[in-house]
Formats: structure tokens, C-alpha cells, sequence
């Protein structure tokens, strides 16, 4: 089982995105009063009035332009309940309807096509008591959606408040396979968390045939420890209704820019401007998934585009040095290819049946290798020279192997790799 296409996936994860409201310039307050009087991080030095209330749909527009012309794709939060100021699915006090509407359709329009639309969490402030839509009254951080709340949730408990979320985006029309979790919102509670996600996101967009819920809880930025998605809780492979949800992981720091307006680490971090070193090139080289993290505010930085900037720089760089060797992907997609490539089974039967496949999940792109000491010609299958044409539908032969890219389909299905029966 290779990468799709022989390529490695990468993708962008956008925190703290949402419709006009300029997220954490409303959340630090909010965040200071929870933790007032209290040992624990200071909100007190943030400068947020000078922030601006809102990020405007015009660098959404710019932003999102640029990303298609370059063919880049990721994950683009909207929180449905912005820090409180008011639910996208009805009123947005400080924003004409129309203004909202339109922000919306913009979203709608012309962001999902290259990005996943995630809710994160429901406010990223003060939690939401799901029975009266209202924040409960404590002010602590036991009652933050970043700290304490999720601690000791169960599941069922979890998938309630997530489906609320998801419900939201899902009333304006924007579909979601997958939530991200604000700050350390599930990160003692990891198993209820994809078990919450596995039952939310089938309870309010499913169930679909296919249908893969993902989460972005977990970031290694630096060390060896694989960056790989993980399947989880699979079941029920060999029926009609498969199930699954995979954890996606962040591979990069927030260096473009962060959620609280801090000076870019810069470009350097992710690939030196000599293209040899850096967080990307390191887990590039490991052929898995590089998925770099952002906060939305950072890449505006009240404006001056600064956190944009540098990302435009990584971009440059990573083409300059692998070229066609790297694959965008939104988080659903590099989701699907994972439990795709984790749960088929391949088995090799004789020349005249081939290699046949059991699929719980489609996958399109699908790509293996081979070994093989007689000359293959595929059934159905174009030869192709070289790896930076391998397409599904495809195929490339050396003297000892062969490399198939294949739409897979679900279920039961073969490919024979001789033309005649007796050739081994």
C-alpha cells in the first residue's frame, strides 16, 4: 500500500475561522474572566481592543482564490457560535442579515470546494448548555469548551454537544465530516472523543454509504513520533454499513502568525529558504501525511496579511523542491485514503483471477505495489514511464515490481494483472 498516487499528502489546518467575527478578538476577555483570580494563564496582556472586530469576506475571497489557483486544500473551521456574539444560523449582532447571508454563501461557494468545513466546538469560549442554547453561568475555566469541560465527559455526553455544533453548520447549508477541538477540549477524554465524533457526525450529516467522520484534535510539531492518521473503532466492515473515524495530526507549530496576533516564526521553520531542513522536509522524508496548522487570525494579522504572507513563502518553497512529488489534500480526503489503506484487504489468487480486493471504502487514487518477476500488462490499465504520471487508471513496471493506481471501489472487487492465463 503506497501514498495516493506515490505522492505524499499535505494539507493546511485552519483554526479559529468563522463567518466576519474576528474570533479571539471577542474570546480574550472571555478567556481572561475565566481564569480570573486564578493561577493560570494570563489574557490580561493582550492588547484586543485595537483588534478588529471582524475579517472581512474580501481576504477570505483573496485568500481563498490564491489557495485554488496553487492547488492548495485543507481544513477551514467555522464556529457556529463565535465567542458567543451570536449562532451564524440566526443572528449575528453587529452584521446586517444580508452581510451574513452572504459571508455564508461565500464559504459555501467557494471555500468547501478545496476545504473541509469543520465546527470547532461550538463558541471555542464559554460552553453551551445544549437543552437551553444558552452559556451556563459559571465563569471558570470548568465551563471553558479550551479547558476543563470535556474532562470525564462520556461519549454519549461528547456526540450531544458536538451534534449540536454540527447542526448549525449543517442549518446553512455547510456539510461537515469532521470537527476540530479548541484548545485542550477532548485531549483527556481521547477515546470518548473519537467514539463522540463517529456517532455525531453519523447522527446529523449520515448515515451515508461511505461516510468517514474525522477529528483534528492532536499536533506533533517536533521528534519522530509518527504524524500518520489513526483508524479507529472500525466495525462492521463487511456489511453495508462500515464504520470508522480517523484522527487526524498536525504536524507543524503555529508559526505563521497565532491566534493572539504574536510575530511569526516564519517560513524557516517549515522549510529553510535553502529547501534542505525544516519541519516539512522532515516528515515529507518520512512519506507520511505534512499537515502544517494556523490560526485564521494569525494569517490576517489584523490586516497586514502577515501569518498569509509566510504561508505563500512555505508554498513557494515546498514546490521548488518536490515539484510534483507532494499531493493537496483536504483532511476528509487524506481520511478516506488512510482507512482505505489500512482496512482493504488484497490477496493474490492465480494468474486468471488476479488480485482481488476486499473494500469497506471506496477510494479514489488509490495505490500499490507488486512484486513480480514476469512481465504484467494490467487488464483495463494505461502504462505510464514515470511516477509524476501515475493518474488512476494507471500503471508503471520495473524489472520487479509493478505499481497500480486504481479508483477502488467498495466491496468485492479484482484486477487481473495477465492478459493470458500460464504467464506468473
Amino acid at each position: 500500500m503506497l501514498n495516493p498516487q506515490g505522492r505524499v499528502p499535505v494539507s493546511l489546518i485552519i483554526d479559529d475561522s468563522t463567518c466576519l467575527v474576528n474570533l479571539n478578538r471577542f474570546a480574550v476577555p472571555q478567556f481572561a474572566e475565566a481564569w480570573r483570580g486564578r493561577q493560570g494563564p494570563d489574557f490580561t496582556k493582550y492588547n484586543w481592543r485595537d483588534w478588529p472586530h471582524e475579517i472581512p469576506d474580501s481576504f477570505v475571497r483573496k485568500f481563498a482564490e490564491w489557495c485554488h489557483d496553487n492547488g492548495v486544500k485543507g481544513k477551514y473551521s467555522v464556529v457556529p457560535y463565535p465567542a458567543c456574539v451570536g449562532r451564524i444560523d440566526r443572528v449575528l449582532p453587529g452584521w446586517t442579515q444580508s452581510q451574513l447571508d452572504q459571508s455564508i454563501a461565500l464559504v459555501r461557494d467557494l471555500v468547501t470546494p478545496d476545504w473541509d468545513i469543520h465546527p470547532e466546538m461550538v463558541t471555542h469560549t464559554w460552553v453551551i448548555d445544549t437543552k437551553t442554547g444558552h452559556p451556563f453561568p459559571e465563569r471558570s475555566p470548568k465551563f471553558q469548551e479550551n479547558w476543563e469541560w470535556s474532562v470525564n465527559r462520556s461519549a454519549d455526553e461528547l456526540s450531544d454537544y458536538l451534534s449540536y455544533a454540527l447542526t448549525i453548520l449543517k442549518n446553512v447549508g455547510l456539510p461537515a465530516d469532521g470537527v476540530t477541538t479548541p484548545g485542550g477540549f477532548g485531549n483527556r477524554s481521547m477515546p470518548q472523543l473519537a467514539a463522540a465524533t463517529l456517532q455525531s457526525v453519523r447522527s446529523v450529516f449520515g448515515p451515508q454509504p461511505g461516510l468517514i467522520p474525522h477529528f483534528f484534535r492532536n499536533l506533533f510539531d517536533k521528534g519522530d513520533e509518527s504524524v500518520a492518521p489513526r483508524v479507529l473503532f472500525a466495525s462492521d466492515l463487511d456489511t453495508d454499513d462500515p464504520k470508522c473515524v480517523v484522527s487526524v495530526i498536525g504536524c507543524t507549530g503555529d508559526w505563521t502568525g497565532g491566534w493572539d496576533n504574536s510575530t511569526p516564526v516564519g517560513a524557516n521553520a517549515f522549510i529553510t529558504q535553502d529547501l534542505q531542513q525544516g519541519r516539512m522536509v522532515d516528515v515529507i522524508s518520512r512519506d507520511q501525511p505534512a499537515c502544517m496548522v494556523c490560526h485564521w487570525t494569525g494569517i490576517h494579522f489584523n490586516g497586514q496579511e502577515l501569518g498569509f504572507k509566510v504561508f505563500q513563502e512555505v508554498v513557494s518553497r515546498l514546490r521548488n523542491r518536490y515539484g510534483n512529488h507532494l499531493k493537496w489534500m483536504k483532511l476528509s480526503e487524506i481520511s478516506r485514503y488512510w482507512a482505505a489503506r489500512e482496512l482493504t484487504t488484497l490477496q493474490w489468487s492465480d494468474a486468471r483471477s488476479g488480485l482481488k480486493f476486499q473494500a469497506p471504502f471506496a477510494c479514489p487514487g488509490f495505490t500499490f505495489r507488486v512484486p513480480l518477476s514476469a512481465t504484467p500488462a494490467p487488464e483495463g490499465l494505461k502504462e505510464v514511464t514515470n511516477a509524476e504520471q501515475l493518474r488512476p487508471g494507471t500503471y508503471i513496471k520495473d524489472p520487479k515490481s509493478l505499481t497500480c493506481c486504481i479508483d477502488l471501489p467498495r466491496g468485492k472487487s479484482q484486477l487481473r494483472l495477465f492478459k493470458s492465463e500460464g504467464t506468473r
